[in-house]
């Protein structure tokens, strides 16, 4: 890695830890900063690595007033790592904020490749894989319902996160809003001992989920409007 202070995203594993890559141990062990979304569950990724450094905690709750200090210690000459509890950091996780501040003021931004949930979602989906759209989180409430109405007409292949509390209600509202016919993907836990994907339309996997309460991280793979 070069002397040249910066900001660099580092992709962390979705679930097994074999998923971090050579390249983000490196960066890890050679920042003079390591930012964490969640310091308790970052602190098990370090130690697994072998990586004894002390973490900063920069999250949702804390970014709008941190970020202002962060740039001013690359300024100073600080290279500062940002990772999130799994995946991609700003991906639907804190990051585009103290990215967006460090563009402002001409301070060097990377993002290493690395793991991230809707990637491997899009491409076990069996859904076309040419053209698609992430939506990340929903709104939970204000605003869903408009929200929907627009993804009605996507034509193109539509990727989301969700809660395993709110799965059976989202695919309920799918059939309502796209149709009960629509095909759908539910991936479960990705990467993970108990890794599950299901396929099939909305309804059905609505019904299985009724059944079969959902536990862990899901991704939703929904197949966009057909003409």
């Amino acid at each position: 890695m070069d002397n040249e202070a910066k900001l660099i995203l580092v992709p962390t594993p979705i679930g097994n830890l074999q998923d971090i890559t050579l390249r983000a141990v490196e960066v890890l062990k050679a920042a003079d900063i390591i930012l964490a979304e969640d310091t308790r569950v970052s602190s098990k990724l370090l130690k697994h690595l072998e990586i004894d450094k002390k973490l900063v905690a920069h999250h949702k709750f804390n970014e709008h007033k941190t970020t202002g200090a962060i740039v001013s210690k690359i300024e100073q000459g600080n290279t500062v790592a940002l990772i999130s509890d799994a995946g991609t950091p700003a991906i639907s996780d804190p990051g585009f904020l103290l990215v967006r501040a460090c563009v402002e003021k001409n301070v060097k931004v990377e993002c290493l490749p690395g793991a991230t949930a809707l990637i491997p979602a899009l491409a076990v989906s069996g859904l076309p894989t040419d053209k698609f759209v992430f939506e990340g989180f929903l709104p939970q409430k204000k605003g869903r319902q408009t929200r929907l109405k627009i993804l009605a007409e996507e034509p193109r292949t539509i990727v989301l996160y969700e809660s395993p509390y709110r799965l059976v209600k989202a695919l309920g509202q799918f059939a309502e809003f796209f149709g009960p016919e629509r095909k759908a993907c539910v991936c479960r836990e990705l990467s993970k001992m108990f890794e599950e994907v299901n396929r099939g339309t909305v309804t059905e996997l609505q019904e299985y989920y009724t059944e079969h309460p959902p536990k862990g991280e899901i991704v939703i793979v929904v197949e966009g409007k057909q003409n």
